[in-house]
C-alpha cells in the first residue's frame, strides 16, 4: 500500500531530476544544441537509473544485490508509472484558459493554411501507420492493428499523449503500445528538432526563407501584440491585492474547475452511450481518457470567464505555468518508467515505425508546403512539421529559428490553427477514439476515413491557396 511520504518523496526526487537535466543540458553541447527540454533529460536519466539499465547491470555483478531493481524504491517507480495518466489532465486543460478566443472568421481567415497543412500531416500519420501495420507489422511482427495508431499518437501527440494513452493500449490488450509510443515521441522530438534545423539552414541558403527586414513594411506582414488591455491588469492587480491568496493557487482552481466540467461531460457521454447505441453495438466512451475532454472543459470555463466580463480572473502567464509544471512532471515520470524490454523485443517494428513517421513529415513538408501556404511557406510551415514530430514547443521553437521577429505572421496562424486541430488530433476526440474504432470496425474502413479526410484537407488546402493568391493579384 502506497503511503503519503512515498508520494512526497516521489515528487521531490522529480525536481531533483529536473535540476540535474537542467545541468546536463547546459553543459552538454550536443544536448544544447538539439533543444531537447531538460524534462526528457531527466527522464532519461532517471530510465538509465532504474531497474531496465542499472539495475540490469547490477544483476549481472551480483544477482543479490539490493540495486537489482536500480536507485529508486518501487514505491517510487509505481507512483511515477500512475502519474502521467493524471497530470496529462492538466496540461490539456490549460490550453485554452486565458487564451481570448475570437471570432471563428477572423482566425479561420489567418489559420485556413496551417489548419489544412496541420491536418494533412495528421491524418497522413494514420495513413502511414495503418498501411504499414496491415502489410508489415500484423503478418510479419504479429503485432495487434491499432499499432497503426502509434505514430499520430508519439509524433503528433508527443510525449504527453502517448502516456494518457496507456489505459487505453493496456484496455485494449495492446500493453506495449505505451512504452512503444513514449520511445517514438523521444524519436520524433529528436528528429523534428534536428531535421528542422537542417531545413531552415537550408532555406538560408537557397533563398526559400524570405526573412523580412524588421524596416520593411508590407500589408502582408502581421504584427502581434501579446499584452493585456491595461484595465484588465488593473483589475488583476486588485483582485489579488485583496484576494489573501497565492495567485498561482486561485488560477489552479480554474484548472480544477476545466477538469471537473471535462469529467462531467465524459461521464454524460458514457452514460448516454450505455443506455443508447452502446447497450448492444459499439462501446467507445470507456476507452477515452480525460485529457481530451478536460481541454473541452477549460474551453468553457474561458467562455464563460469571458461572457461575463471577467478575463481579469485568470492570468493566462500562471496558467502556463501551472501547465509547464504539470507537463514536466509528466514527461519525467513516463519516460523513467518506460519498459526497455518490450522495446527490445519490437525493436524492428520500432525502428519502421520511426522512419516512416519521420520520412512522412519530412516529405509532405517539402512537397506540400509550398503549395499550401500562398507566402512564406518555409517560415509558416516549419511550425507544423515540428508539432507534428514532437509537441507544440518544437513546432514554435522552429517558427522563431526561421522568423525570430514574426514578419511573416506564422504565430497568429499557428496558435489559431490549435482551435480546429487540438481538441481532435494530438491528443484530442480522435486520438482517443481511433484503437477503439479499429477494434470494432477493423482497420481498412478507419484507414479508408482517414485517407478521405486527409485528401479532402488536401483539395481544399490548394484551392484556398490559388484563391488567396488571385485575390493578392486582383487587389
Amino acid at each position: 500500500m502506497l503511503k503519503l511520504i512515498d508520494v512526497f518523496w516521489a515528487y521531490i526526487l522529480i525536481g531533483i531530476l529536473i535540476l540535474v537535466g537542467r545541468f546536463i543540458r547546459q553543459r552538454i553541447w550536443v544536448v544544447r544544441s538539439l533543444y531537447i527540454p531538460s524534462s526528457v533529460v531527466a527522464g532519461i536519466i532517471a530510465l538509465l537509473l532504474g531497474s531496465g539499465v542499472f539495475g540490469m547491470i547490477a544483476k549481472a555483478i551480483n544477482p543479490t544485490s539490493p540495486l537489482v531493481d536500480g536507485i529508486f524504491a518501487p514505491a517510487i517507480v509505481d507512483i511515477w508509472k500512475q502519474s502521467p495518466g493524471i497530470f496529462i489532465n492538466v496540461v490539456f486543460a490549460t490550453i485554452f484558459l486565458g487564451q481570448t478566443i475570437p471570432n471563428l472568421k477572423m482566425i479561420w481567415r489567418k489559420a485556413a493554411p496551417q489548419a489544412a497543412f496541420g491536418q494533412i500531416l495528421g491524418w497522413g500519420q494514420y495513413v502511414v501507420g495503418l498501411i504499414l501495420a496491415m502489410t508489415v507489422l500484423v503478418p510479419f511482427f504479429n503485432l495487434p492493428v491499432i499499432s497503426g495508431c502509434l505514430i499520430e499518437v508519439a509524433f503528433e501527440g508527443g510525449h504527453g499523449t502517448a502516456a494518457g494513452m496507456a489505459k487505453t493500449f493496456e484496455k485494449l490488450g495492446f500493453p506495449a503500445g505505451a512504452d512503444l509510443s513514449l520511445a517514438l515521441a523521444t524519436v520524433g522530438l529528436i528528429s523534428g528538432v534536428v531535421a528542422g534545423t537542417v531545413i531552415i539552414n537550408w532555406g538560408y541558403r537557397t533563398g526559400n526563407l524570405q526573412i523580412i527586414q524588421a524596416s520593411a513594411h508590407s500589408e502582408t506582414t502581421e504584427k502581434t501584440s501579446a499584452a493585456e488591455p491595461q484595465e484588465i491588469q488593473i483589475a488583476r492587480r486588485n483582485l489579488f491585492r485583496d484576494l489573501l491568496i497565492d495567485p498561482l493557487s486561485f488560477n489552479f482552481g480554474f484548472v480544477g474547475l476545466a477538469i471537473a466540467f471535462g469529467w462531467l461531460i465524459l461521464e454524460a457521454l458514457r452514460t448516454l452511450e450505455a443506455v443508447t447505441w452502446g447497450v448492444n453495438g459499439l462501446k467507445l466512451m470507456p476507452y477515452v481518457p480525460l485529457f481530451p475532454i478536460a481541454l473541452i472543459g477549460g474551453a468553457i470555463v474561458q467562455i464563460i470567464v469571458e461572457r461575463t466580463g471577467r478575463r481579469y480572473l485568470i492570468s493566462r502567464a500562471l496558467i502556463e505555468n501551472i501547465g509547464g509544471v504539470s507537463l514536466d512532471v509528466t514527461i519525467v515520470t513516463a519516460l523513467a518508467t518506460i519498459s526497455l524490454a518490450v522495446i527490445g523485443n519490437n525493436l524492428v517494428p520500432f525502428l519502421l515505425l520511426s522512419f516512416a513517421g519521420i520520412v512522412w513529415n519530412i516529405c509532405a513538408f517539402l512537397f506540400l508546403a509550398p503549395r499550401i501556404f500562398p507566402t512564406f511557406w518555409l517560415e509558416r510551415g516549419i511550425g507544423d512539421m515540428g508539432q507534428s514530430m514532437g509537441v507544440t514547443a518544437t513546432g514554435i521553437l522552429l517558427m522563431r529559428m526561421a522568423d525570430p521577429d514574426n514578419h511573416s505572421g506564422a504565430f497568429e496562424g499557428f496558435a489559431y490553427k490549435q482551435l480546429f486541430f487540438e481538441p481532435i488530433l494530438g491528443g484530442g476526440l480522435f486520438t482517443a477514439a481511433a484503437p477503439p474504432l479499429i477494434v470494432e470496425f477493423g482497420a481498412f474502413p478507419i484507414l479508408l476515413l482517414s485517407f478521405v479526410i486527409m485528401i479532402f484537407w488536401l483539395i481544399f488546402g490548394l484551392i484556398n491557396c490559388k484563391q488567396i493568391k488571385l485575390a493578392a493579384k486582383s487587389s
